[in-house]
């Protein structure tokens, strides 16, 4: 069973392959928003993945990087949580959720 590590949180869990880091996230009671509930309609579940990951993730869509383009603090390893799709070659994966997301045109500092 594939492990993610949430930062700043400082939390690894267990997830079933197929299940995304929104997901993961939601499950195991860590913060991420998620306000489209994973539709690719919003940029609140942006994530940070280590650089040493990135290159394994498969590449984001043009709908993805375009929502992207809209999230508080974007890196040039930043994806959205519900667009990463956990598998075993993912195992170890690490993820840093930013302290604020932007959601319409209002942010919000996660507490």
């Amino acid at each position: 069973m594939p492990k993610i590590t949430f930062f700043p949180v400082n939390k690894t869990v267990d997830v079933e392959e197929g299940v995304s880091v929104l997901e993961a996230a939601h499950d195991n009671e860590i913060e991420l928003e998620g306000a489209c509930e994973g539709s690719l309609a919003c940029s609140t579940c942006h994530v940070i993945v280590d650089a040493q990951w990135y290159d394994k993730l498969e590449e984001a869509t043009d709908e993805e990087e375009d929502m992207l383009d809209q999230a508080f603090g974007l890196t040039p390893t930043s994806r959205l949580g519900c667009q990463v799709i956990m598998t075993n070659d993912l195992d170890g994966l690490k993820v840093t959720i930013p302290e604020y997301s932007k959601n319409i045109s209002v942010d919000q500092k996660k507490e």
